[in-house]
């Protein structure tokens, strides 16, 4: 009797498994890694040897991973809040990064676009970028929030325009910035071997965790997406909670914005993160988060994005074209996001559970 009760008990939390939010997106990253493994286990081998400058460096395809998913990863933190709380999303990071990418250089450049010596600090550079960024996130924040514009049409304005005024902010000039500690922040810091913009995605990460759990700003944010008039007779102010959510998307612009051309301490305003708003969309939806709006998971959404670079990284390993990869992409997010329906994940759980009913029942006849 108490070894049939254990079986039930079992059952119940296996089949629970298939219903837990960020079940998809681990199912997806184990299904990517058991296919690597198959093809070629050398796609997890990490080498240690010394770059151009004699500094250590880790390299590989895990390393590349982790290193090219960190402006993902902090896209998607901004991006479900927007869907959370707005119930559509920001198509405009894209054009945002690029608008971000450009302040930081026209500060540091000046004039000049390839000065000799930096013209202002990194630091302060970075910092205006951000409330520029904010500035943006703000307008479109107070499109959807005060003037009930939908979300996806609020932030149509500046996707289209956001790549054009990037170039006017550095006269249609390509700078550069020649001082290699710039760089630093979007390679590797002198004697540490593990790219920066990795770091930098953690620390976001870590920010974004303590706000959610110090704050009321999840739940807040879960409520109005949910239900703003019943958020409102509560005392909750659904049109603040909905543009503060696109004020911090605006930040995390920022940040990606920063690494972008810290990466190569230049910038092409017309292909800097080229559709990464897609991908930032796809994050939060492989995620298992409703892009209507409503309860969300950030721990999801973050781990989507890697599996969406670990998808992509294995697409180029296998020499799949640039403009193949889409097609490609698509298809397997296409497969992904069907299974991460709710309805799909209580069928799983229900299939499961029977035919572990029927695996007891076999054992106990």
């Amino acid at each position: 009797m108490t070894m049939a009760k254990t079986g039930e008990a079992g059952l119940v939390k296996a089949g629970g498994i298939f219903r837990r939010q960020i079940f998809i997106p681990i199912a997806a990253l184990l299904a990517l890694i058991l296919f690597n493994l198959i093809t070629d286990p050398s796609f997890f081998a990490i080498n240690y040897s010394l770059n151009s400058a004699g500094d250590p460096v880790l390299s590989g395809y895990l390393i590349t991973i982790l290193d090219n998913a960190s402006e993902l990863a902090i896209l998607a933190i901004g991006m479900t809040l927007v869907t959370a709380a707005s119930g559509g999303q920001d198509i405009s990071v894209g054009a945002a990064i690029a608008i971000s990418g450009s302040v930081v250089l026209r500060v540091l450049c000046g004039d000049n676009p390839r000065p000799d010596e930096m013209q202002a600090s990194i630091l302060t550079a970075f910092l205006i970028s951000c409330v520029v960024s904010m500035l943006f996130g703000a307008f479109n924040g107070a499109l959807v929030a005060y003037f009930n514009i939908q979300p996806m049409i609020a932030t149509l304005i500046l996707y289209t325009a956001g790549r054009s005024i990037a170039a006017w902010i550095n006269n249609n000039r390509l700078p550069i910035i020649s001082d290699p500690s710039f760089g630093y922040f979007g390679s590797f810091l002198p004697g540490i071997p593990i790219p920066t913009p990795i770091f930098i995605a953690i620390i976001c990460m870590i920010i974004i965790a303590l706000v959610l759990k110090f704050t009321t700003l999840g739940l807040y944010t879960q409520a109005v997406g949910i239900n703003p008039n019943s958020a409102k007779l509560n005392g909750i102010n659904p049109s603040f909670i909905k543009f503060i959510t696109y004020v911090i998307m605006g930040l995390c612009v920022a940040v990606a914005g920063f690494i972008k051309v810290t990466r190569f301490s230049t910038i092409n305003y017309s292909v800097v993160a080229l559709d990464i708003e897609m991908d930032a969309i796809l994050a939060v939806a492989l995620g298992g988060n409703a892009l209507s709006g409503g309860k969300f998971s950030m721990a999801s959404s973050i781990l989507g994005a890697y599996v969406i670079q670990f998808l992509t990284t294995t697409l180029f390993k296998f020499n799949v074209s640039s403009s193949a990869l889409p097609a490609y992409k698509a298809v397997v997010v296409i497969i992904l996001v069907v299974l991460s329906a709710p309805t799909v994940r209580e069928k799983l759980g229900k299939l499961w559970k029977n035919l572990q009913h029927a695996r007891l029942g076999k054992e106990a006849a």
